[in-house]
This record gives C-alpha cells, sequence and structure tokens, in this order.
C-alpha cells in the first residue's frame, strides 16, 4: 500500500508530511471489557470524525452491533491506512507478525501490563489518537526473526518473531545439548535449558528475565541469551542481526526441544534437527505519537530512577 511523503525528525524516524488516513482498522484483545471499552470510544470518534473503520473479524465477535465493516487480519493490511491495536504488547505482537508483510502502520493502545509497545494510555485514547490522525506522529521500523526447523535437509517447521525465537525443553526438566553456528562459524557447544535469539525489541521481555542486555530499538543487532547454561562462563552474545544462527540439536537429547516464537511453540525437534535464524526483510512500522522516548519508557516501565532532587 502507498503511503504519504515523509520528513525526519530530529530523532531522525519518519514523519509523515500530511496526514495519510482515511481507513482504520482495528484490532482488540479479546476477553476484556476494559479492551471492548476502549474499542467503543474508537469506534464512535472515528466514525464521528469521518474516518472509514474496518473491525478485524475475531475482535468483531466480541463486540456486537459495531456497525462497521469486518475484515481478516491479513485483509486489513491491504486495505487500511494505519491499525490501532487496543491490548497488551502481546496482542501488538500478533497483529506486527501478520502486518509487516503489507507495511501496514501500527499504533498500540495500552490494556496489558508493562506495554513497552502499546504506548497511549486509555486515559488519553481521544486526545492522543486525535494528535496521531492530525499528523503528529513519528514512525519506527522494527525488524523481526524468521525461524525454520530443518530435519534431514527438509524444512518441518517454521515461524517468525518480532520479540524472540527460544529454544527449549517444554514441558521436560532436562537439559539440552546443542551447537551453536554463526555465519557458518562454529561458536560453542552447549548445554542449558535452552537458548533465547532475541531482537532489540524482544530485549525487554523474555531476554531480559534471562540476564540478557536491554538494546536500543534502532540497534540493528540480535542477541542471545542462554539459559541456566551448564557452564558459568557462558555469557550473552550481541552480533549483527543480518547474520544467519544455526543450531543444531545434540543427537543425544533424551527430550524434543520446542521451538517458539514470541511465546508461542512453532514446531518441536528431534535429535540431529537443525534450526534456522535469519532476519526478515519485511520491517514492522510502529506508530508513536510525537515526544516518544525510548529512556522514558524505560524509567517509567522498569521503575527506575528519576534525577536526584526530583
Amino acid at each position: 500500500m502507498s503511503h504519504t511523503s515523509t520528513s525526519q525528525t530530529a530523532a531522525g524516524r519518519q514523519r509523515p508530511a500530511t496526514p495519510p488516513f482515511k481507513t482504520i482498522g482495528l484490532i482488540g484483545r479479546l476477553g476484556s471489557d476494559k479492551v471492548l471499552d476502549s474499542l467503543q470510544r474508537l469506534v464512535d470518534y472515528l466514525v464521528g470524525h469521518g474516518y472509514k473503520v474496518l473491525i478485524e473479524d475475531r475482535t468483531a465477535t466480541a463486540l456486537p452491533h459495531h456497525g462497521q465493516p469486518e475484515a481478516s487480519r491479513r485483509m486489513l493490511g491491504e486495505l487500511c491506512d494505519l491499525v490501532i491495536v487496543v491490548g497488551g504488547d502481546g496482542s501488538l505482537l500478533g497483529a506486527a507478525r501478520t502486518l509487516c508483510r503489507s507495511g501496514t502502520l501500527i499504533l498500540g493502545v495500552n490494556r496489558g501490563r508493562l506495554g513497552f509497545l502499546t504506548d497511549i494510555s486509555p486515559d488519553e485514547l481521544e486526545q492522543r489518537v486525535g494528535e496521531v490522525l492530525a499528523g503528529e506522529f513519528e514512525i519506527e521500523e522494527r525488524f523481526l526473526l524468521d525461524a525454520v526447523l530443518y530435519r534431514n535437509g527438509v524444512a518441518v517447521g517454521n515461524g517468525e518473531a518480532l520479540n524472540e525465537v527460544v529454544v527449549h525443553p517444554g514441558k521436560a526438566v532436562r537439559m539440552i545439548e546443542f551447537e551453536l553456528f554463526i555465519d557458518g562459524q562454529f561458536v560453542y557447544s552447549q548445554r542449558s535449558d535452552g537458548l533465547i535469539v532475541a531482537t532489540p525489541t524482544g530485549s525487554t521481555a523474555y531476554a531480559l528475565s534471562g540476564g540478557g542486555p536491554i538494546m536500543h530499538p534502532k540497534l540493528d543487532v540480535v542477541t542471545l541469551v542462554p539459559m541456566f547454561p551448564h557452564t558459568l562462563s557462558s555469557r550473552p552474545i550481541v552480533i549483527d542481526a543480518a547474520s544467519e544462527i544455526r543450531i543444531h540439536i545434540g543427537e543425544t537429547n533424551q527430550t524434543y526441544p520446542h521451538i517458539s516464537c514470541d511465546g508461542q511453540t512453532r514446531a518441536v525437534a528431534k535429535p540431529d534437527d537443525v534450526l534456522v535464524i535469519t532476519r526478515k526483510p519485511e520491517r514492522v512500522q510502529l506508530v508513536h505519537p510525537l515526544g516518544h522516548n525510548f529512556y522514558e519508557v524505560l524509567r517509567s516501565k522498569l521503575g527506575w530512577s528519576h534525577r536526584l532532587g526530583d
């Protein structure tokens, strides 16, 4: 889909020269009355201001009498200039994996817990959405990962992730043996509970709990975080995002490791399988209201201290 011309902000992000929005899609997390309340407020606001609104078909099942056309998530990407996701970061992750293919702009309204990606508060919903619709916003690109599992040279499973790809033992409490290769070069053989391969977006998610570094979203890098390695000297490694990561599952494993993408199991590996992880060519286009500050988000979400005397 086409976008209007853009100009650069002081932060180096793209900012549209003119407001580009005519058709707006809505996606919401199911099972929450608060999400439904925000969705209905959005429908009323957008229709009242003359925008065409499309509601994702699964979201529409929980929003009776909304009176708007419905479409699949993939069709939202083809038909909409902007998609607003109401929920937590998990909701936005799911939408991003689909909408990255069309390059559709995504705006998040936080109805979850931390909300690193969904940065509009419900308390200021109409005000902040109105500012975005008036062209007062920045666009930030985030890359995703592709994961393909090979068995005897044949692909038997695949997935994509905005946060992380994780190799883990599933429900079994057993260590996994595997070998790690980066761009064809042997790195190490390891026995551990698994490995987290995280993007900068995912560096504040599962990888952070595993002791990985926080990475600024502008960085084009990937971090590999061992999970409870048997060797105490094993530490996270940060590598170029263009690298090819190959994880060879050991032939003597007594468990079948699971391959999860953004927390969802995509494949179960057998001994001697090979998992290949690369950067996707498509990127997610996130919309932030003007003044978005990554370090301010960290202070707020992680409870960091402000300046002395504040």
